[in-house]
């Protein structure tokens, strides 16, 4: 096992893992570039341990698509960027964020948010991150 792994009890579960933020701009671009090289380390290290599924680095190019029609981006309200995402292969939602600790790119401004992936499919009766917490009150099965 490396120094990047942690004990695991009980069965992994699939956490996605998003990259948000921008680097610091008082970080060199030598500094930066150093984070991502350690970063595709530690990446690969995961990956070939069975804790990590890659993803993608995502484009700046965007479009909404809403009830309201299509809009192109980038879009002013976002405060944070999405930079891409990949998925941790974990026991808790604590030990994926013990994992997200570990990457290189924090201490250059980037920030990691962490989701558990559902099983189960969508329903409207259920509290899920789509559904307001008002609109549940009244409901039942």
């Amino acid at each position: 096992m490396s120094d990047h792994s942690l004990p695991s009890k009980g069965p992994l579960r699939e956490y996605l893992v998003i990259s948000r933020g921008q680097w610091d701009e008082d970080k060199s671009p030598a500094d930066i570039q150093k984070a991502i090289d350690a970063f595709y380390e530690w990446h690969d290290q995961l990956v070939s341990e069975g804790r990590m599924k890659s993803g993608q680095r995502l484009a700046r190019a965007t479009m909404r698509v809403s009830k309201h029609g299509v809009t192109d981006g980038p879009f002013a309200e976002v405060k944070e960027v999405i930079g891409g995402y990949w998925f941790f292969m974990a026991t808790s939602l604590a030990e994926a964020a013990a994992l997200a600790a570990q990457n290189p790119c924090l201490a250059c401004g980037l920030t990691y948010e962490i989701r558990p992936i559902e099983a189960e499919r969508c329903s409207a009766f259920d509290q899920t991150s789509e559904t307001p917490a008002t609109s549940m009150t009244g409901a039942s099965r």
